[in-house]
């Protein structure tokens, strides 16, 4: 049994940052990418970053510059450093863990964390 636990969203304003947390717990013997999706209202869910086991990063084009992604492979947690923060980041922040699972991997989800950037 896996589990990710989000922390570290809340109430910003415009400009602000904030600092995401999220620590995988459970059955892991390791993990391969780690990620953060968003979900904005009336929106699908969209990868915001995401970070290989070896460090490689990826950033969806409206956060390059302003969020990085980090992991601790030692404490199975990935973060992320958000600034210069805008109204339209305003999501539910979702951690993303892809995990070997049998012979293959599967994804393993957070419950979520509110983002909310105010103007």
């Amino acid at each position: 049994q896996v589990q990710l636990v989000e922390s570290g969203g809340g109430l910003v304003q415009a400009g602000g940052s904030l600092r995401l947390s999220c620590a995988a717990s459970g059955s892991i013997f390791s993990i391969n990418s780690m990620g953060w999706y968003r979900q904005a209202p009336g929106k699908q869910r969209e990868l915001v970053a995401a970070i290989s086991s070896g460090g490689s990063t990826n950033y969806a084009d409206s956060v390059k510059g302003r969020f990085t992604i980090s992991r601790d492979n030692a404490k199975n947690t990935v973060y992320l450093q958000m600034n210069s923060l805008k109204p339209e980041d305003t999501a539910v922040y979702y951690c993303n863990a892809y995990i070997p699972y049998g012979l293959g991997a599967r994804d393993y989800w957070g419950q979520g964390t509110q983002v909310t950037v105010s103007s």
